[in-house]
This record gives structure tokens, sequence and C-alpha cells, in this order.
């Protein structure tokens, strides 16, 4: 990936919102008929609410700095700066948006709509879609794989996985100073002007590993911001190697501009991983982020990223791209395999969404909520009972991977 040739696989993340003088806050979620969805303080005028009232706490966590190599950018990129807001030291309450109630006939997470409807990431693929003519081989090759890396395909929960907080509407911002991890000698104006605002709570820590990553959403303005190798000094002040800043989300494809977010393709965190909250409802209703050890060079890499960290020096045959998307084919009892219920719920998410190669890591793998999210307000890590208490990397055996199908390159492409 952007940042580690030895990471054993992904990131994850947790949903809380910043509050500022209230013990309960009440968020709608309201979605038009049109798809625009929007989020308000008080209850929706028409379309679909969901809501969510949990109680804040004020734990405070002290980050772990980390170190690690870096993403590719570019010197020539221009771009407007974003209107910024006066930074200051947020406050330490939470709230959790994890498990909300919905006032409509059917419950409703954060992460399944937080871009467009008409996004990639929640589409899902017809049963009988034309597949890539190479499709037999790339199974070949992802089986290859995976025997030839620590033969599973691993969750990351604890490390190398992205937590998320969603700030509040006005929630104070904190300017994120630039770390030069990578010794580029040169200072990206485009990128500092992306985290000069942005909306951190106290409580908020970074990733353990040495991506050190970590992702700020705000739905009153639409925005996701993503930083990587994120560091808090003794100060508490916060700076980062990379990242990038998502402006406009809930109208949008649900992809950074190119150079930037934090995995090697563009592709935010938010959109990909796997939450606990999803398990414990029983169902996934986006695509799912995977990476992998050997990609396609990185001049070749498929919609809907829009780069890749990609190396192929001896043009290897039948390489994977990064952006490529492929599924667990429909026609598998899913139900009459050998898997635990999280496995499950995965394998039947792989055959209606499929997953997209983000990244690329030291074996292969997926993202979930890092359990850090949980623990450090005082809750229980999740995911032990939920993997029924085996290890991440066992929790996906029994997948049938030689039963994978590989769609065309760009495919979904607007």
């Amino acid at each position: 990936m952007n940042a580690k040739s030895f990471s054993l696989s992904i990131l994850f993340s947790s949903l809380c919102v910043l509050s500022i003088n209230t013990s309960y806050a009440t968020i709608y979620k309201c979605t038009s008929s049109t798809g625009k969805v929007s989020y308000s303080g008080t209850p929706c005028a028409s379309g679909t609410t969901t809501k969510s009232t949990t109680l804040s706490t004020s734990t405070t966590s002290t980050p772990t700095t980390s170190t690690s190599t870096a993403p590719t950018t570019s010197t020539n990129t221009t771009t407007t700066a974003p209107t910024t807001t006066t930074s200051s030291t947020s406050t330490s309450g939470t709230l959790s948006l994890a498990t909300p109630t919905s006032t409509a006939t059917s419950t409703g997470l954060l992460t399944d709509n937080i871009f467009a409807t008409t996004s990639f990431w929640y589409k899902p693929i017809p049963t009988n879609v034309v597949l890539h003519t190479n499709s037999s081989n790339f199974v070949k090759e992802f089986v290859r794989q995976k025997i030839a890396y620590y033969n599973n395909v691993n969750i990351n929960t604890s490390s190398y996985s992205s937590p998320i907080y969603v700030a509040q509407a006005g929630a104070p911002t904190v300017k994120v100073a630039f770390n030069d991890c990578q010794k580029k000698g040169w200072v990206d104006p485009v990128f500092t002007s992306m985290v000069s605002a942005v909306p951190i709570p106290s409580i908020a820590k970074q990733a353990s590993g040495t991506d050190g990553e970590m992702t700020i959403y705000q739905p009153s303005s639409h925005t996701i911001w993503e930083l990587w190798v994120a560091k808090k000094d003794a100060y508490g002040k916060w700076s980062s190697c990379w990242g990038g800043k998502l402006a406009s989300a809930s109208y949008g494809q649900g992809i950074f501009q190119k150079n930037y977010g934090t995995t090697a393709t563009g592709l935010p965190f938010v959109g990909g991983q796997i939450t606990a909250e999803e398990l414990k409802r029983g169902e996934i209703k986006h695509a799912i982020g995977i990476a992998l050890v050997d990609v396609e060079k990185a001049s070749i890499f498929s919609w809907p990223a829009n780069r890749s960290d990609g190396y192929n020096p001896n043009n290897a045959s039948n390489r994977i791209a990064e952006g490529q998307r492929f599924r667990l084919n429909p026609s598998v009892n899913v139900d009459a395999l050998p898997m635990t219920k999280a496995g499950k719920i995965i394998a039947k998410a792989a055959q209606k969404y499929g997953f997209i190669v983000w990244d690329k890591a030291g074996s292969i793998g997926i993202r979930a909520q890092n359990a850090d999210s949980y623990t450090m307000l005082g809750k229980p890590n999740p995911y032990p009972a939920l993997y029924e208490y085996k290890a991440a990397y066992a929790v996906l055996n029994g997948f049938p991977w030689d039963k994978l199908q590989f769609l065309p390159m760009h495919y979904g492409r607007p």
C-alpha cells in the first residue's frame, strides 16, 4: 500500500460523533426522493429517516506514534484551497453513531450510504453480468497468492485499520501540520490546505501500526478527511505525512482527488471497510475493499481507482490490477459453507456487491473497524464474540476463493 511493504493487511474504523455541550444527541439522516442525503438536528420533512441517540463519554486517549514508507504524490497538482474555520482544541465528549435505530421500515447504518445513493459502492452486481475474458486466470492468480502468503485472507481489526470519528456541525477544528516522513524536502500546499482545519476530537487516536491512519467524517459539511502517519505530540498538536480531504462526499461516487487519500487507489476507508455493526445486523450493504500482495504495475489500474502503487517489474502474466472488481459466484450456497457466521455475512456481500482491490499489502486481507475505537470509549471489544473467538485470519476459513468471478476493467464507470 502507499505506506507499507510489510503490513499484514489493512485498516479499520469506528464511528463516533463529536459532542460540544450535550450529554445526548439525535442526528436525523434524511434521504430525498432524488437520493440526496442530508443530516439534521430536527426530524426530516420527508423521505427515509434514520436516527441515533447515544450517551456521550469523556474518555481520552494518547495516540501511539508511528513511522512508515509512503504514498506516491505529485508536485504539479493544483486546486482551489478549501474554506477553513478557526482552529481550536476540540472537546473530549464523543457520541457513538455506530448502531442507530430506525424510524423507517428497515434498520439503516451510517455506512450504508455516506456517498451518493448512485455510488458504485452501493450498486449490486447483476447476476448475469458479463465477466472479464481472463476471469479464470485471475482466479488462479488470486488463489496462488493466498497460498503463497500465509494461506489465509486476514481481517485487520486491531492494527492497520483506520478509526473513523464523526464530527458534529460546528465542531472546533485543529490545524494538522505536515510531517515529512518520506523526506521529500518539499511541502505540498494543496495537502496542507486540505488539513488546515480538521474537526479532530480530543479523544481521537490514530491506528496502531506504522501507517497510523485516521479518518474524520462530518455529515453536516459532507466532508471526509483522511490522515496517514498521523501523530499527536506532547503539546497536543497533530501532524500527518499524507492524506486528503473529500468534500461533497454525499453527492459523489466516493473517490478522493487524484494523488490524495490514504489508500493506494484514492478509495476512502469508510467506503469499503466492514463494521461490527454490520456484522451484528447480519448484512453488509456495500462493496468491500481488499488488498493483494502481487498486483499489476502502477501504470495499469481500473476505475474506480485513480492511481496505483502496483509493482510488476518482470511483467508476470495474469496480475490483478488495483481497482479491479470481482465477486463470489452467486450460485454458491453460502449457508451450506463450513464458515463462521461473520464469514458467511462477508461472503454474501461478496456475492451481491463484490470486492474492489484498493491496496497492496504483505498478505491478502480486508479491513474492519479498529477494536480500539470501542475499547477507548469504555466499551468491550465486539470482535471476539463476532468472530466466534477465532483469530481474525481464521474468520474467512472455508470461503471458496476458487469460485471468484472477475469483472471487466473499469466495470461500472459512468
